[in-house]
């Protein structure tokens, strides 16, 4: 059976999300998280997901931060007299294994300005990312290793 800590976990995200603090929206956000875990009961069973509030928050702290930062690049680059940019497409060897974790994974890249996940090889071995200034792939390599995926390793083994 799946823990009750999911639940609450749910439920939590559900309130912040929301915005509402009563009651009613506590038990209507722990009743969705309930249905929601009912449903993907079997996924959960088998691949053993384990989900470290801690480390969740400390992930989600890491993407407000490289959101923010991220912004004011993209900004000072669109902004600049010069655009001296170099676009391109890197490939990315990914660590993480699971189809969740490679999808937080892109989506969190995708969601901070200045980069797009564009594909993941067949094997699921390789995340291929567009960056909006390319000029140093290996430097955006290590930054995704320790920031991003790194926290997901955590937060979800």
């Amino acid at each position: 059976m799946i823990p009750f800590r999911n639940e609450l976990l749910l439920t939590l995200v559900w309130v912040a999300i929301s915005g509402s603090y009563t009651l009613p929206n506590i038990v209507f956000g722990f009743a969705i998280g309930w249905v929601v875990l009912f449903i993907v009961r079997d996924q959960l069973q088998s691949a053993r997901v384990v989900i470290r509030p801690w480390a969740t928050f400390l992930l989600a702290l890491l993407f407000v931060k490289e959101l923010v930062l991220s912004s004011v690049r993209v900004a000072r680059l669109v902004l600049s007299p010069r655009l001296d940019i170099k676009p391109g497409i890197f490939a990315y060897p990914l660590r993480v294994e699971r189809d969740f974790e490679i999808t937080l994974l892109a989506n969190l890249i995708t969601l901070t300005p200045g980069t797009l996940s564009v594909d993941v090889s067949d094997d699921r071995r390789t995340l291929f990312v567009h960056g909006m200034d390319c000029s140093d792939p290996d430097q955006a390599r290590a930054d995704i290793r320790q920031g991003f995926e790194r926290m997901i390793m955590e937060a979800f083994r």
